[in-house]
């Protein structure tokens, strides 16, 4: 699904951060990426979002190269791939059900499509009572929620959660996993970064883990080791 074919990236004259990456994530893999700061992980997920075009190598979604793609494609790629931030992102004067109808309307959906969705995917995060609730009047757990909603609303293939957990509460953070689990479960995609050994170590999935721009391991069932 995904392939990452001898990439790198430097930065400036001589920042190097990423080096000779080789990468390949299949369709309905739940992949934790793990390592300290600087390690290379952000530019990474960056290249996986078309943000940043590689130095050298190419990346692969399916059969297309997407830091080749033409506007529009790039487009229609980016709808595929939802992404939930460690800050959430979401728009402060809108409610949270005007916060996943906002992503709706951005790729083209029908309002009648909009009304059945959003509660739909609410109840999947367990907001469907909170959904007239302005991010104010939310706690960090459910905001996250919210955002995590928002991402899978127009079911990609892949959900990129960027620390999600970074912010929140031992409880909340469980919560959030569970989630990211039960996405996952649904068949979709799931690339997780974190700096939360106890996720990590409970989820049993695969992790990856990188080291000055390198992969040093990855492993089918691994743990939080770097």
């Amino acid at each position: 699904m995904i392939y990452v074919d001898n990439v790198s990236k430097v930065y400036g004259k001589d920042f190097q951060a990423l080096e000779n990456i080789n990468l390949t994530i299949t369709q309905g893999e739940f992949v934790s990426i793990v390592g300290h700061s600087g390690a290379g992980k952000t530019t990474l997920l960056k290249l996986l979002l078309a943000e940043e075009a590689p130095t050298t190598g190419d990346v692969y979604f399916e059969s297309f190269n997407i830091h080749k793609l033409k506007d529009k494609d790039l487009t229609e790629y980016r709808r595929r791939v939802g992404v939930v931030f460690q800050d959430f992102r979401l728009l402060p004067d809108k409610t949270a059900y005007e916060n996943i109808a906002f992503a709706m309307e951005a790729a083209g959906k029908t309002d009648e499509e909009i009304e059945a969705d959003v509660p739909h995917v609410l109840d999947l995060v367990d907001l469907e009572d909170k959904m007239m609730r302005f991010p104010r009047e939310l706690s960090g757990g459910e905001t996250q929620r919210v955002a995590i909603a928002r991402a899978i609303i127009n079911r990609p293939d892949v959900v990129i959660a960027d620390e999600p957990t970074g912010n929140l509460d031992p409880v909340n953070t469980y919560e959030i996993i569970q989630i990211l689990k039960k996405i996952n479960d649904l068949g979709t995609t799931v690339i997780l970064t974190t700096h939360n050994k106890g996720v990590i170590d409970s989820l049993n999935k695969r992790v990856i883990a990188m080291e000055k721009g390198k992969i040093v391991r990855d492993d089918a069932a691994g743990k939080y080791v770097i």
